[in-house]
């Protein structure tokens, strides 16, 4: 039921002329379902608050609750179409009216980690881009299908959810910025082995799947109690995220995954100085995949002691600064910050192995990120002790990936054996750091084990090549003019 409801609302959105791609279908779907979720909240905590004889405050004021605006309903439970708006009135009471009042709660909340906060917050930052209120009535009229009532319901429809970001992710231009693949996401998250009590951190949020993926983890790693559910709920997960539209999906992504008022702050995590984050600031786990490719102003960069326009290089700096000690990080980036010979990647280098325990680096191949040709590494580390031995892991799949053939948690079960006593194999080996060149430190990927791989050849061999190629392409063209003389 509910993969269909989605397929038909984009199809209506298709339709419209205010949506012209995947991003605005999940954008404009993502407001419209936390209204309803929002709805279904209401009524699960009146329901409690009468069955243990206590008063309930709605958070909504009565003319802009869903079973007022989006679905008056009859005695039959159907839609009331004299009381229910449509056209022209609908979105003009959408834009003039429900936005506004939604905007201001964000000013009134009793503290940023409240749901009326969460609801200010988003409808600060979007706007209404379905242009027609006849398809606006039709995307409602689907959507209040939809139930988020029970723990299936609200499991079901964050798995479509993801679908829909995933999508996104390969549609949109910045497919790795909306989507990190969950088998990577789970492998990391196994690896760095986060506990109940810890705070988990991701500053570059996105669609928060480390974070929606860990509440996952944890609430299965054993069988929570009502205290540490309340831990998980509302003391445990920490996120930053500069974009509005994957700040949005990140705070829908997290509510259906049943974290009720998500800890999420819309705000450039880059912008805040190293110098300022003190003790209290500093979280026990960081797991993240900054973006690759970005660049930062100069501005920016004076926030740092290592400048460099790198957006990734920043967020890693940013990461061992903000890690307590003793806290454990699983850091995606790209490969070549292992071998960039540049002064701030050898000098980042130097930071992380002289600050951190960099005890393993996982190296994934490419097309890992559907849409990004971009090959990149898990760093996994831990502040506080000096690295001593690095263990890699290189993922050879033998297969191309892709698409139509992603990364699966199968491709990736032997990383996670070996690693728990980072053991040697075809596929892995150990690096000592005394044996790391301290004027590069160059941290490169280079399994000793392939003895198959062709060594490189000679400049000179090459130009010794290169003469004969020429001679012999000469000779053939002197056949051909004499041939066609």
């Amino acid at each position: 039921m509910f993969e269909q409801a989605f397929k038909n609302i984009d199809d209506i959105l298709h339709k419209d002329a205010g949506c012209s791609s995947e991003l605005d279908y999940v954008e404009q779907t993502s407001w419209i379902l936390f209204l309803k979720y929002l709805d279904d909240l209401e009524k699960d905590k009146k329901a409690t608050a009468e069955l243990s004889g206590k008063p309930y405050q709605a958070i909504i004021s009565k003319d802009y609750r869903w079973d007022v605006w989006a679905m008056p309903k009859g005695k039959d439970g159907k839609l009331d179409h004299h009381k229910a708006l449509g056209g022209d009135d609908l979105k003009d009471f959408v834009d003039h009216q429900l936005f506004p009042y939604l905007k201001k709660f964000k000013t009134s909340a009793e503290g940023p980690d409240t749901i009326e906060y969460k609801i200010g917050e988003i409808f600060s930052e979007l706007k209404n881009k379905i242009q027609s209120g006849y398809n606006m009535r039709e995307v409602i009229n689907k959507i209040d299908e939809l139930r988020f009532r029970s723990r299936v319901e609200k499991h079901e429809m964050s798995h479509l959810y993801e679908d829909k970001i995933k999508n996104m992710g390969s549609a949109g231009r910045n497919g790795g910025e909306y989507y990190t693949p969950r088998p990577l996401i789970k492998t990391i998250i196994k690896v760095v082995n986060p506990k109940i009590g810890d705070k988990i951190y991701d500053g570059a949020v996105g669609s928060a799947g480390f974070l929606c993926e860990a509440f996952d983890y944890l609430k299965t790693s054993k069988e929570p109690t009502t205290k540490d559910m309340a831990v998980l709920q509302k003391n445990t997960f920490y996120g930053k995220e500069k974009k509005s539209l994957a700040y949005i999906i990140g705070i829908m992504n997290m509510i259906l995954h049943g974290i009720e008022a998500p800890n999420i702050i819309h705000a450039n995590t880059l912008a805040e100085n190293l110098a300022d984050i003190q003790e209290k600031d500093r979280y026990d786990v960081v797991l993240a995949n900054p973006p690759f490719g970005g660049k930062e102003r100069a501005e920016v960069q004076q926030n740092f002691p290592i400048k460099t326009g790198e957006t990734a290089f920043l967020f890693l700096q940013h990461f061992i600064k903000i890690l307590k000690a003793g806290g454990k990080a699983g850091i995606i980036i790209k490969n070549t910050f292992l071998s960039n010979t540049d002064n701030a990647s050898v000098s980042l280098r130097k930071l992380l192995l002289e600050n951190c325990n960099l005890h393993t680096v996982l190296d994934l191949p490419g097309g890992v990120f559907s849409g990004a040709g971009v090959k990149t590494v898990a760093l996994f580390f831990e502040k506080g002790s000096a690295t001593r031995k690095i263990w890699y892991y290189q993922l050879n799949l033998g297969r191309n990936l892709g698409k139509t053939n992603p990364l699966n948690e199968n491709d990736l079960a032997e990383f996670i054996k070996l690693q728990k006593k980072k053991e040697d194999s075809k596929n892995s080996w150990t690096v000592d750091i005394v044996k790391v060149d301290t004027d590069t430190f160059d941290l490169s990927v280079k399994n000793p084990n392939k003895k198959d791989e062709k060594a490189l050849r000679k400049p000179e061999v090459i130009l010794q090549e290169m003469r004969k190629l020429d001679k012999e392409t000469l000779g053939i063209i002197g056949r051909i003019n004499r041939l066609v003389k």
